[in-house]
């Protein structure tokens, strides 16, 4: 029965993943917009139902790992090392992420085609920042959990607010340099820096920041 159970659930990430494949091919080659459902299940070779069994709409085909993305700052939280603080552990995995040229920082080969598909179409957008938003709301609950706040307490919704805030911030900086086809090697020294900052900010805290 395991084997049977292990076996189907392989299948149906294998069949997922075609999915995504196909739809992402026919996304980047026509644009988001220009590309139906029923031409994804098509190439598929699948339903239509199939696909939306998978994918509640067409968005959440072209992002297909909005799952991990929503819930990655507080994995970082909930595993961070014995001793290390919020903004020290995210910090860190940041950094991680960018001397890796990890993909969810946007400098991994190809991402400028990714981004432009995102760019021209009014709901990718609007879904991105729907995931942005969810993101914060996920993060703002570990913190909270935990913490042991107090129900009542909204500090760990403010800070969720300005580490999400900080990392949006620098993935969107990445993002826009890489887009005008600035070299990744230019790129990558020069984020680490404004990250850098950015974390010394958050770690310091904001104190008389634009004070006259």
């Amino acid at each position: 029965m395991g084997e049977q159970l292990g076996l189907r659930e392989r299948k149906k990430r294998e069949t997922r993943q075609r999915i995504a494949d196909r739809a992402m091919g026919l996304f980047m080659t026509r644009g988001f917009d220009n590309v139906t459902v029923a031409e994804v299940a098509r190439v598929a070779d699948v339903s239509v139902n199939t696909v939306f069994n998978y994918f509640k709409t067409k968005e959440d085909l072209f992002l297909d790992r909005t799952d991990v993305v929503e819930d990655l700052p507080s994995q970082v939280i909930r595993e961070r090392r014995p001793g290390e603080s919020v903004v020290a552990a995210l910090r860190r995995d940041f950094l991680t992420a960018l001397d890796e040229r990890h993909w969810r920082i946007g400098l991994n080969e190809g991402s400028e085609v990714f981004n432009r598909l995102v760019k021209d179409s009014p709901s990718l957008v609007a879904r991105i920042r729907e995931l942005g938003e969810h993101q914060e709301e996920l993060l703002a609950r570990t913190l909270a959990e935990e913490t042991d706040a107090d129900p009542d307490d909204i500090t760990p919704w403010v800070i969720a607010a300005q580490l999400c805030a900080v990392t949006r911030r620098l993935v969107a900086h990445a993002v826009r340099r890489k887009m005008a086809d600035e070299s990744i090697d230019k790129i990558v020294p020069d984020l680490r820096v404004q990250a850098e900052r950015a974390f010394d900010l958050l770690e310091r805290g904001i104190g008389d920041y634009g004070a006259r």
